[in-house]
């Protein structure tokens, strides 16, 4: 039967010990979706926001969340990352930002967490960078969509088609 591995046989939350584990490539792919006004968008699109470059913004802070992942998440391991992308595609139709992060490392644990936390922030920043025009903007769909290396190997997303 499958654990969690940060809670230990008494019950009280722990680190996991890594110390054991070989270092492998890791990487992990993360997204996220903020919905907003098309106006917004349109605004956004067009870089005529008085905050400047909003997805430039968004990009920035994104890298930094991942670099700070675990000093915002308590029992996350310090992590040398070896890169981070952040990657935004403008959705007219559906009138939303796509956000895309990849972080990897080479190390003995993996990287979801600094994806997930990348994508996370970046979609926060927007809607920060945003809210003057537009406060009904939603952050949703927030969630893994691929990784590799380590002990449990590869594990893909089966279908992203609600977003």
């Amino acid at each position: 039967m499958a654990r969690l591995t940060h809670i230990d046989e008494t019950g009280a939350a722990r680190m996991v010990d890594v110390g054991g584990k070989a270092v492998t490539e890791r990487v992990a792919v993360a997204s996220a979706v903020i919905s907003m006004l098309p106006a917004t968008l349109a605004l956004l699109e067009q870089g005529g926001h008085k905050k400047g470059d909003v997805l430039a913004v968004a990009r920035v802070a994104g890298i930094q969340a991942a670099k700070k992942c675990s000093d915002l998440i308590p029992l996350c391991h310090p992590l040398m990352l070896n890169s981070v992308t952040i990657d935004f595609s403008i959705d007219p139709v559906g009138s939303c930002v796509r956000i895309e992060g990849c972080c990897k490392v080479s190390g003995k644990t993996g990287v979801e967490m600094e994806a997930l936390t990348a994508v996370s922030v970046a979609a926060l920043t927007i809607y920060d960078m945003c809210k003057a025009v537009d406060r009904g903007m939603e952050i949703r769909s927030v969630g893994l969509q691929r990784k590799s290396g380590g002990n449990s190997g590869s594990w893909q997303r089966e279908s992203d088609e609600g977003d």
